[in-house]
């Protein structure tokens, strides 16, 4: 086997292949080509100035779409290699995930997502996908990054059975109720590992949680403990990232142990014996996961609802909303590229244009769009 995989593991020899056939790289191999094709995408460099949990211009020490997607990466590249798994096309997902994300995080998706109701609705996932198939404009020969089949699926979390029904062979697992291959797993869920604990260390800094509301949790008290046993009197700065990295571990360790563990059991002899189990492979021991999922309904409480972020969220969905009113109003205010899109298109053609060009604002040039036009 290739690179030492394990057979159940993607194999670009035995892939579905790109939508546009291209001949082999000279030096690279086919996923590899994938992550390459995304780090050089429009859309990945505008991450840097996407919000993750704070907008981009509250402090230039939080983290970004970009910077959460590289930790992403380095975690998912951690669990396949543990498990003998295909490294290059985990990090091609994991890096890709958030290509289709809004500026202003979770609260630009929402808000884009009600403008966008009668008109099919916004899924940043859905529209990861739609850049690198469609909008990203690089190649002579196609459209979009032309990116292997697994790739794509992997960008594709989640997705409505209306909406897989017009997505041809990468919707077809919805419809079948199958699951991904084993590296869209993984990249699914060190994302939510990611958020968790990264988010706990931003929302620290920011002086919305206390290390007393932290205690509260398990997974993070445990650490604590272990971190004032070692290093006693450790000044907060060094103390949170010294329990982040451990919690960190802790999950990552588990997970990478359990989903050995359902390989042993489910025993699959290839990727379509992967897809065929009935459920994911890739998962955390129940204590842990239980303890993982505790903290992100702490962070969501006292994090994410917070009255300074949501003060911060109700002005950034007035920008969204009232740019997106005025572009669909007039689709002529928006740049060439977009306006000749929307020429001659019904008003639901119009509105997926004008959520494309909002998608793919950051922050900072939504808000200064928004000061140009609205005031």
């Amino acid at each position: 086997m290739p690179g030492g995989l394990a057979p159940y593991a993607a194999d670009a020899s035995r892939s579905r292949g790109r939508r546009y056939d291209e001949p082999p790289a000279a030096y690279r191999g086919e996923y590899q080509r994938d992550r390459d094709r995304i780090i050089h995408s429009t859309a990945f460099r505008r991450l840097i100035y996407k919000t993750q949990v704070f907008v981009n211009h509250e402090g230039d020490l939080y983290r970004t779409r970009l910077t959460h997607s590289i930790e992403v990466s380095q975690i998912g590249r951690t669990v396949a290699l543990a498990l003998d798994l295909n490294e290059p096309l985990t990090e091609a997902i994991c890096l890709a995930h958030d290509l289709g994300h809004t500026p202003f995080g979770h609260a630009g998706q929402d808000t884009l997502n009600e403008c966008m109701r009668d008109y099919g609705g916004f899924e940043h996932n859905l529209q990861s996908l739609r850049v690198v198939d469609e909008l990203e404009a690089k190649y002579a020969d196609f459209p979009g990054l032309n990116l292997m089949f697994e790739t794509r699926e992997g960008i594709l979390k989640h997705c409505s059975r209306s909406n897989a029904e017009q997505l041809g062979d990468v919707g077809e697992r919805f419809l079948k109720r199958e699951q991904p291959g084993l590296e869209a797993q993984i990249a699914n869920i060190v994302d939510a590992i990611a958020y968790n604990n990264h988010d706990v260390d931003d929302g620290f800094r920011a002086g919305l949680i206390s290390l007393e509301q932290l205690n509260e949790q398990p997974l993070f008290k445990a650490q604590y403990e272990a971190v004032q046993e070692r290093h006693p009197g450790l000044e907060d700065r060094r103390l949170i990232y010294e329990i982040i990295r451990r919690m960190i571990d802790t999950v990552v360790t588990d997970l990478i142990s359990e989903t050995q563990r359902n390989l042993d059991e489910q025993k699959p002899r290839s990727i379509d014996d992967v897809r065929k189990a009935g459920r994911p492979l890739v998962t955390m021991s129940e204590d842990v996961g239980a303890e993982h999922l505790g903290l992100k309904r702490f962070l969501n409480q006292h994090l994410y609802r917070h009255e300074k972020k949501l003060e911060m969220t109700g002005r950034v969905q007035t920008v969204l909303r009232e740019l997106f009113d005025m572009f669909l109003r007039d689709t002529g205010t928006m740049p060439a590229e977009f306006a000749n899109k929307a020429k001659g298109l019904d008003t639901a053609g119009q509105a997926r244009v004008v959520a494309d060009y909002l998608a793919g604002m950051t922050d900072r040039y939504a808000i200064a769009e928004h000061e140009r036009l609205v005031g």
